[in-house]
């Protein structure tokens, strides 16, 4: 049987955005932004190992790519809120799919980086 499934046009505007919102700071965010809005410090508090810089800018990123809305809320003192936004919501679906794959094929790639890693 013939895959007749015709090849992805990758261009650079895909690769970027997929860095974008795939990187490591990016996806624990939109994980803790999933469950409900946050302002900066709760995420801080609630990723631990990202420095104040990473979070500013992965913010920053998925704010310009409409993921993710910053809002300013009023309270003494003012404070920023950021929450995921519809758009945003659109990426659980196949970001989950990504991790299933991950967890299906976990040994198999095990397996191709020790015989790789082995043949140096």
């Amino acid at each position: 049987m013939t895959d007749t499934t015709p090849p992805l046009h990758i261009t650079a505007e895909h690769r970027e955005l997929l860095a974008h919102i795939l990187d490591t700071w990016s996806m624990e965010v939109l994980n803790r932004l999933c469950e409900n809005p946050c302002r900066f410090n709760q995420l801080r508090r609630a990723i631990p190992a990202v420095t104040q810089k990473s979070l500013t800018t992965t913010l920053r990123r998925l704010e310009r790519n409409g993921i993710v809305e910053r809002t300013i809320v009023h309270t003494r003192p003012v404070a920023v809120e950021y929450a995921i936004t519809p758009l945003g919501k659109t990426l659980r679906a196949p970001v989950e799919e990504l991790l299933r794959w991950s967890a299906r094929h976990r040994s198999a790639i095990e397996r191709a980086r020790t015989r790789f890693d082995t043949q140096e």
